[in-house]
């Protein structure tokens, strides 16, 4: 029996090993997983306020005297909006914040044209217009918890693979940590908004 003893060891360690090993592996997959599903649903989000911007610069040029620059500014920050694609699996925080940032400018240009067009009764009355707007004020609730929920399946994969030994596998097996969704720079600080509506730009 004791010469046998080594063997069954070898084969416990071996057996063990595998079982942690896998484990490790199973869970990191699955729980990265769910981040790829998140991240899904945040693109769509923002995909729908893409969409829904289109229709409303369609509408607004209708108004034949609107603010040319105010509506370039939109046009132009959503192109930049829609050039930015990340795949969830290699996402480096250094990717998550420039898509942060095109998302965060698009938004600002949104809203300098949401303000503007309180010069414009005609607008402002439009159907089209009002239905856009509450879409819009929608999706963008839409796209907060779409990124909460983004950041809350991000967390239990984070703590998952940093914690000793998982932190050990995460290497071999190539499991790297996943930014967080973070605040716009300057989100911290209230807009300044001019409602002097005798101006035109």
């Amino acid at each position: 029996m004791k010469k046998w003893l080594p063997l069954i060891i070898i084969v416990i360690l071996v057996f063990v090993g595998y079982k942690m090993t896998a484990g490790f592996n199973n869970t990191a997959v699955e729980l990265n997983e769910t981040i790829e599903e998140s991240w899904g649903n945040v693109e769509t989000t923002y995909q729908r306020r893409n969409d829904l911007i289109g229709n409303l610069v369609k509408t607004v040029q209708g108004a034949a005297d609107f603010e040319k620059n105010t509506l370039t500014a939109v046009i132009e920050a959503r192109a930049k909006a829609t050039s930015i694609n990340i795949d969830p699996s290699n996402v480096t925080p250094a990717q998550l914040a420039a898509f942060n940032k095109v998302q965060g400018g698009l938004s600002g240009a949104l809203k300098s044209l949401l303000v503007t067009v309180e010069r414009y009764p005609d607008l402002k009355s439009n159907q089209n217009f009002l239905k856009l707007q509450d879409e819009l004020a929608s999706t963008e609730n839409q796209i907060l918890t779409a990124r909460t929920r983004f950041n809350e399946a991000t967390r239990p994969y984070n703590t998952h693979i940093k914690t000793f030994p998982n932190s050990i596998f995460a290497g071999w097996f190539g499991f790297d940590a996943k930014p967080y969704f973070k605040s716009v720079e300057g989100a911290d600080k209230a807009p300044d908004v001019n409602f002097d509506f005798n101006k035109k730009e």
